[in-house]
């Protein structure tokens, strides 16, 4: 237990500082008084790009790395690239997966109640699982390294490798053996998703699967090739408790998953590794609406519940666990109220979801 946690703040582009503002208020009023979170802000992203000619500078990676954990808006602006063609608003995320190994990429997809989902029939509790996207290795890791031959030729490498599928796959089984089971059958299970049919680096991925598994034969487990898979999220959701993929499949798969429970805006994610985290919604920087005070801020919300929920098991500190909770309650309490933004078909605005999970929480503290 510490008596300050240093969290290194950074608004980024678009709708970030609207999103990130919102939830730091609310981290503040979950935490009352007696707030233990010190917020320090630092510039990136694609903005910062066109002033300066750095999207990432070298002080906020320094403060990231040593802070205790970090909170991100969103990054990227349409157009807004590099000389090679990708987006300056990724230098930010992906160097921090990189560079402080952050290999979980946590994603849970639950629909609330009060969330209309475009499938038809599911109602709050139908849906709920995690999505756990390695994020260190896979295609993504070909990230400025792949090649270009005389304008006719690129290739990009996927790189899998034993260590990385290991504990990407035993984390999966540590978080199916903390749920409640998945909601069609309450089964603690872990999907293995991957192309294993086709190409070797699965194959690999899904024996190193087995191996893991042996060690929790309390776990249910199951195998889904990633195109099915898209089809499965759609026409029996229910069914699945934790999911574990490479990578690129990770990162396609939670954003359809994320469209049958309200869209990205309802979609957090947490990436941490052994000794960082970072948190940020999955959602991107919607420049579109940036400004109209229309940001959904459910998403930012509910990482940082993860935030503090992981500040308080790494570090042995109830308060910040108690505050997540308090965050999730009063969360599902205002969407199931009829606080929505414009992306779930409602009309309340930025300020008003925020003034009201500030108000709710600070009747609980």
């Amino acid at each position: 237990m510490k008596d300050t946690y240093r969290i290194a703040v950074v608004h980024g582009d678009g709708i970030g500082p609207e999103v990130c503002g919102a939830t730091v208020e609310v981290l503040k009023a979950a935490l009352g008084p007696a707030n233990a979170l010190r917020f320090d802000e630092y510039p990136a992203g694609a903005e910062h790009f066109l002033k300066t000619g750095q999207s990432f500078p070298e002080p906020t990676f320094k403060a990231c790395r040593e802070a205790d954990a970090i909170l991100h808006g969103a990054g990227g602006l349409p157009g807004v690239v590099h000389p090679d063609g990708t987006e300056a608003g990724l230098d930010f995320t992906l160097k921090l997966r990189f560079e402080l190994d952050l290999y979980a990429n946590i994603r849970p997809i639950r629909l609330f109640e009060g969330v209309q989902s475009p499938l038809a029939g599911m109602k709050a509790g139908d849906i709920d699982y995690i999505i756990l996207r390695e994020n260190s290795e896979g295609l993504y890791a070909a990230r400025g390294s792949g090649a270009l031959l005389r304008g006719e030729v690129a290739v990009d490498t996927l790189v899998q490798t034993r260590t990385g599928i290991e504990r990407i796959v035993r984390k999966a089984f540590e978080l199916a053996r903390q749920s409640k089971g998945a909601p069609r059958d309450g089964m603690r299970r872990v999907t293995c998703c991957d192309k294993a049919n086709v190409l070797r680096s699965y194959a690999f991925f899904r024996s190193v699967f087995d191996d893991v598994a042996k060690d929790y034969p309390d776990i249910a487990t199951e195998y889904a090739l990633v195109d099915a898979m898209a089809m499965h999220l759609v026409l029996k959701p229910g069914h699945f408790n934790v999911i574990v993929s490479e990578n690129m499949f990770g990162d396609i798969l939670s954003d359809l998953a994320a469209a049958t429970v309200g869209g990205m805006g309802m979609a957090p994610s947490a990436e941490i590794g052994e000794h960082n985290g970072f948190f940020q919604a999955a959602h991107g920087s919607a420049p579109d609406i940036a400004g109209k005070g229309i940001a959904n801020p459910y998403g930012t919300i509910l990482s940082a519940a993860s935030m503090l929920d992981w500040l308080g098991h790494k570090h042995g500190d109830a308060r910040l666990n108690e505050a997540a909770d308090r965050i999730r309650t009063v969360t599902e309490s205002c969407l199931a109220g009829g606080l929505l933004s414009a992306d779930l078909k409602g009309k309340s605005s930025t300020r008003e979801i925020t003034q009201a999970v500030c108000e709710r929480l600070a009747d609980k503290a």
